[in-house]
């Protein structure tokens, strides 16, 4: 006998999350003990797949193509959400003294995706590249480890002067260094 999840879906703020909807009779899953990060994808600005590694099994392997096409479209989703950020008000003798001496924060777009299996984080740099990290839902410090992961990125991708911006990643270094904090963070 099959089972079927439904899925309800909750925006707050630009934080997308589905909640399976409970059933009287369905196999209830025992929660996992381990914190997982499961697989890394960098996208450019443009949209385009410029690095995935997985670390774990957890997650269903895909293929390159819908890496290339869960990039792309990732990129579109990420716009368009951005675009549906509401505005935040400020009473107008505030916004005129404000705007002389600030700029505005960019929208953010969609941060997180949440379903029942995985949760998807998402860090978008001031240039434009996206950083998606796939984890176990109950791993926590995601803002700690993209920061980790942006630290190693900087200084082994972009100081790499063989490198050339929007291009696919190709540096062993950051490859070694990566998988090393990740096999920290899932062997704990």
């Amino acid at each position: 006998m099959a089972h079927i999840f439904l899925h309800t879906v909750h925006h707050v703020g630009s934080k997308l999350a589905f909640y399976p909807f409970e059933s009287q009779g369905s196999l209830a899953h025992a929660p996992r003990q381990n914190r997982t990060i499961f697989a890394l994808i960098i996208i450019n600005k443009a949209g385009g797949l410029v690095y995935n590694k997985n670390f774990h099994d957890g997650l269903n392997q895909i293929s390159t193509n819908d890496y290339l096409v869960l990039a792309g479209t990732f990129h579109g989703v990420h716009a368009i959400t951005a675009r549906l950020n509401p505005l935040k008000g400020l009473p107008q003798a505030t916004k005129d003294a404000s705007a002389a001496n600030s700029r505005p924060e960019p929208p953010s777009g969609l941060e997180s995706l949440e379903s029942e299996n995985f949760r998807m984080q998402c860090f978008n740099t001031l240039t434009g590249t996206k950083f998606l990290l796939f984890t176990d839902t109950t791993q926590t410090n995601g803002d700690i480890t993209m920061k980790k992961i942006y630290d190693l990125y900087a200084d082994y991708v972009m100081k790499n002067p063989f490198y050339s911006l929007e291009m696919p990643i190709r540096c062993e270094i950051f490859d070694r260094k990566l998988l090393s904090y990740i096999r920290e963070i899932n062997n704990r």
